[in-house]
């Protein structure tokens, strides 16, 4: 049986997902984007993605930050300004509240495109600038996940973008080296993927940053291996590591470091530090004994204190 294009919206199951496209509120499921969009058409877009914490965006001038260098990397010519943005994320995430009766914490995805013209790699040809806002529950971590943590899996078939070609430290739209190496992994029966940069050093999970421990000494590849600068890795090492009672610094990681570490976590904004459990047969310490579980009750620690510093500015 054939399923039109109408009856595909119908039959879907999805969780609603609130969005705003350039200012308008409507369910995610709805088409909003014209077919000319350049995120569509070339992935010529950016985007940054925020959680809650006690109903407060978190580290929101940290991922602005990212989001103007990201603008200025791919030559955008204007960005809207972030108070005008952060009031369209407020009424976004009121109008996701109040279609969905939720009031826990928000996962908040802002993306940019360069707009839409006529088609041809030109940037010129674009118009202004066009956003769409998604906001839908913050994911959580299992009792499972914590405990046991994540299986991870080194991507075999293809490496990280080297810097020179495309710049991971860029948070674009052009997903398909991060999705090629996570699909390959998930094949293996794995959770997430271990990407090797050109040279066969490790540079990061498909969508977060990763970090070991050994001898008590946390190690996270340098942004010279080629990785997105982390807003969860920037913190873990100027703030989170020192607040744990733990040494912290940048060193290259090869894959045949990988039986020599004790720990393994990864970091992202949504989820702040998950233990990872193996890699490839590798198996590493989880629990509540572990560096890892350490500096993940020091960062929750300092998320609350940033919730509180910013409840009058940031709270959605």
């Amino acid at each position: 049986m054939t399923v039109g294009f109408d009856s595909y919206f119908i039959m879907s199951s999805a969780p609603f997902i609130q969005a705003n496209t350039n200012g308008r509120l409507h369910s995610a499921d709805e088409p909003s984007v014209s077919p000319l969009n350049r995120g569509y058409l070339y992935g010529d877009a950016i985007y940054e993605v925020w959680r809650t914490y006690d109903r407060v965006l978190f580290a929101w001038s940290e991922h602005w930050a990212r989001l103007e260098r990201s603008a200025a990397a791919l030559y955008f010519p204007s960005l809207p300004g972030p108070d005008e943005m952060l009031a369209q994320i407020r009424r976004t995430a009121a109008a996701y509240r109040d279609a969905a009766g939720y009031a826990g914490e928000l996962y908040i995805r802002l993306q940019l495109a360069r707009g839409e013209g006529a088609i041809g790699l030109d940037p010129a040809l674009a118009g202004a600038a066009h956003f769409v806002i998604l906001a839908q529950p913050c994911p959580k971590l299992s009792d499972a996940q914590l405990e046991q943590g994540q299986r991870l899996s080194v991507a075999r078939a293809l490496r990280r973008n080297p810097a020179e070609a495309l710049n991971p430290a860029w948070k674009t739209g052009n997903y398909l080296n991060n999705l090629l190496c996570l699909r390959e992994a998930k094949q293996r029966g794995a959770d997430e993927a271990v990407i090797l940069n050109l040279a066969g050093e490790i540079t990061e999970a498909a969508v977060c940053n990763i970090g070991f421990v050994r001898d008590g000494v946390v190690l996270t590849p340098p942004l010279s291996a080629g990785i997105l600068a982390g807003v969860t890795r920037g913190l873990l090492l100027s703030e989170i590591a020192a607040r744990a009672g733990v040494p912290v610094r940048e060193e290259t990681v090869r894959p045949e470091d990988l039986d020599t570490m004790q720990e393994v976590f990864l970091l992202s904004s949504t989820k702040d530090l998950q233990p990872v459990g193996e890699i490839d047969g590798h198996h590493y310490k989880t629990g509540p004994d572990t560096v890892t579980r350490r500096l993940k009750t020091a960062f929750a620690a300092y998320a609350a204190e940033q919730a509180a510093r910013w409840a009058a500015e940031r709270t959605v």
